[in-house]
């Protein structure tokens, strides 16, 4: 699989828990709990496998966009962290929702700047075949994948 497509699949993967979350309703506790542990998995391995692999091909092949991998991989630190104190705090906690709801509006930002300024860029520079290699070892990679935010956090010191 081509390695925007692979991203673009968590994207859409990601972006269908987040509406499960938004719609399982105040009192839906356990539910959301769930919810969001599955989010946490998924944006972990995302994270991980984008900036192991993807960002540094992408900025070799294309680098007049260095400032946006820069700024990505800012983003995914505050959504690493955020990630790291959701896994930790009961979904009863007053504050889980509002630190949900402030996850999911910094991915959603994250993803439409990718998706529709930087991925066409990115395709252009590195061609199908490039993609496609890099897909494959996207691929592989998840299975090794840290599911721990504390350990993609702990990985970059």
């Amino acid at each position: 699989m081509d390695a925007i497509v692979l991203l673009k699949e968590d994207h859409k993967t990601v972006e269908k828990l987040f509406k499960k979350f938004e719609a399982a309703g105040d009192n839906a506790v356990k539910t959301k709990k769930k919810i969001a542990d599955q989010v946490i998995e998924e944006l972990t391995v995302h994270a991980f496998i984008e900036e192991e692999i993807f960002y540094p091909a992408a900025r070799e092949a294309a680098p007049d966009t260095k400032d946006h991998v820069l700024e990505s991989v800012e983003e995914h630190h505050v959504v690493v962290w955020m990630l790291s104190e959701l896994a930790g705090l009961d979904a009863s906690d007053e504050r889980f929702d509002a630190k949900m709801t402030v996850l999911i509006e910094n991915v959603r930002h994250h993803v439409e700047e990718e998706e529709k300024e930087w991925f066409p860029e990115v395709r252009k520079a590195m061609g199908r075949n490039r993609l496609k290699e890099l897909g494959e070892r996207m691929e592989s990679a998840k299975s090794e994948a840290p599911r721990d935010p504390l350990a993609v956090q702990s990985a970059r010191k």
